[in-house]
């Protein structure tokens, strides 16, 4: 039996899932005017503290831990009918003496959820991360001919490139996280004089396939499904920033900044979601509708898998003591979920003839690269990209 509609499954955006909702509260679905700019990633005077200095919080840092490099935001336009320009963030170091790394994030999150890892490679290397169309601040067109007009993979890898020319980076290391994974493949395949190297984070093997829950019957439970929003968990921008915390195995500084460029402020200081519905769902059935061909990847490959451990690395919401009945039916969730996670993560370094793995237990695959950004950061810094 397929493992899908349970919380688990639902995106890369939400708390406590494995690839599908977007990050945020979900509230509304109003194309509004642009939200502002994030107040910086650590702008929650609420939230936890940070128990590791410069790990997850945005800060623009060395090896010595100087804030010495520099960040910039810019606008970058990737195509004319329609026009579309998109949110880039760009982390350049006093002296560049690595490869280009450029980040896309998964569905539903925008260019700030690598406000923790880019500044960390970028002590050695210039670090990109862009906010695909139809998210954050880049531009979002609806579809008008197709479901999916303007958000298939082809499109999207067509805007990378754009970008790349745009910035002049000949070559570069390509990170992505869950869905971003179809465009790394994609654009290796049709660009390999360009692509040094791939690190894909959590992504799945093939969109087009269900997991499998190997003949087990699919726990059935209400309070397993990811929350949905209440009208009041848009009041505010501070409402929604408490339903997202709430829905969050972790709350870090970097979530935060995701969240408010993916937020509009409306003049009463109600607040939505920028994306619109008809977009989000072009990308989603986009991205699920495409089978990568993984033979026509020549470069090295990284692949860094999340495994959940416990109910709280797959269901931060529940409030504890669980009843028995949800403490099962979380638990065998939590076991099929880890057994196809595994089989997924096989399949990619099969596909991808790599040796090149990193294996995260106990994590939660919207955060991870947070929670456990020294282990990625690692597994990157001992890769010889091509």
């Amino acid at each position: 039996m397929a493992l899908t509609s349970a919380a688990g499954l639902a995106a890369c955006g939400g708390g406590g899932g494995r690839g599908g909702v977007g990050i945020g509260p979900g509230i509304g679905t109003d194309a509004s005017p642009a939200a502002p700019a994030a107040a910086g990633p650590g702008a929650n005077p609420d939230a936890p503290p940070n128990t590791n200095p410069g790990v997850g919080d945005g800060s623009p840092r060395n090896d010595s831990g100087e804030g010495k490099v520099s960040v910039i935001d810019r606008r970058i336009k990737v195509s004319s009918s329609p026009e579309v320009s998109l949110q880039v963030r760009d982390w350049q170091p006093p002296r560049s003496t690595g490869p280009v790394f450029v980040f896309l994030p998964g569905l539903g999150a925008n260019a700030r959820s690598f406000d923790g890892l880019a500044p960390a490679l970028a002590a050695k290397s210039r670090v990109i991360a862009i906010s695909r169309r139809g998210y954050g601040l880049s531009d979002k067109p609806l579809p008008a001919k197709t479901a999916t007009q303007y958000y298939e993979v082809d499109t999207l890898v067509a805007d990378l490139k754009a970008v790349l020319d745009a910035l002049g980076v000949r070559r570069a290391v390509l990170g992505g996280h869950s869905i971003a994974g179809n465009e790394l493949t994609r654009f290796a395949g049709l660009y390999p004089e360009r692509t040094q190297g791939l690190i894909y984070l959590d992504t799945t093997f093939d969109y087009t396939v269900g997991a499998d829950s190997g003949g087990e019957d699919v726990p059935t439970n209400s309070l397993l499904e990811e929350p949905k929003p209440k009208p009041e968990n848009g009041r505010s921008l501070q409402a929604a920033i408490a339903f997202s915390r709430r829905n969050s195995k972790n709350w870090w500084p970097v979530l935060e900044a995701n969240l408010r460029d993916s937020l509009d402020i409306h003049a009463d200081g109600s607040v939505s979601l920028n994306t619109p519905s008809e977009v989000n769902d072009a990308m989603e059935t986009a991205a699920h509708s495409f089978s990568p061909d993984y033979k026509a990847v020549r470069a090295p490959s990284l692949v860094v898998t999340a495994l959940p451990a416990d109910t709280r690395d797959m269901f931060p919401w529940l409030e504890l003591p669980l009843d028995a009945k949800t403490q099962k039916d979380a638990s065998d969730y939590v076991r099929m979920i880890r057994s196809a996670a595994i089989t997924n993560s096989n399949q990619l370094v099969a596909a991808l003839n790599t040796p090149n793995r990193l294996t995260l237990d106990n994590s939660n695959h919207t955060d991870f690269f947070m929670e456990r950004e020294a282990d990625v950061l690692r597994a990157i810094q001992f890769m010889t990209w091509a």
